[in-house]
């Protein structure tokens, strides 16, 4: 995707280590699975990805605890990590990122537009990125995807 070259990237890394990735997104619906698949060969590394916009998907599909959604929202954290957590168990991958935050406009989970969670979940344990945006609701989206692309990139380093 030439929005996305970071993609290309993360693809022949994963293929080099033999290793694989799986994605478990709310804030960026699809479209970082859709900038990892956009690159040829994906298949062989990527095992799939779930979106979970709303909190009761994330309890239904990636089990994540009411407990934990009630006492932290799903714009934290903690949700993330559960997040990545979860996808990297059931795809059975080495690796899972996960998207949540607040793409706007106005304000969500009592935080402003613009405010993001990714993690990254190995076997090693989870890494998170917090991340304070601005824009629009795409530029934020977008610039979500962005970072939490260039992130895994130096994961995988080298």
């Amino acid at each position: 995707m030439k929005d996305f070259p970071l993609a290309e990237d993360v693809i022949k890394r994963l293929k080099r280590k033999k290793m694989t990735l799986a994605t478990a997104e709310s804030i960026t619906g699809g479209g970082l699975g859709a900038a990892i698949t956009s690159v040829p060969g994906s298949s062989l590394v990527f095992l799939g990805g779930l979106i979970t916009y709303s909190d009761p998907s994330k309890t239904k599909f990636l089990d994540i605890a009411k407990r934990i959604l009630t006492k932290h929202t799903a714009v934290s954290e903690e949700v993330a990590i559960a997040m990545a957590q979860s996808a990297r168990k059931q795809f059975g991958s080495d690796y899972a990122i996960a998207t949540t935050g607040v793409a706007g406009p106005g304000m969500a989970y009592g935080q402003k537009a613009g405010t993001v969670w990714v993690a990254i979940d190995s076997k090693k344990g989870a890494v998170t990125l917090s991340l304070a945006l601005s824009g629009t609701r795409e530029d934020i989206r977008h610039a979500t995807i962005q970072s939490a692309l260039a992130a895994f990139a130096r994961i995988l380093i080298p």
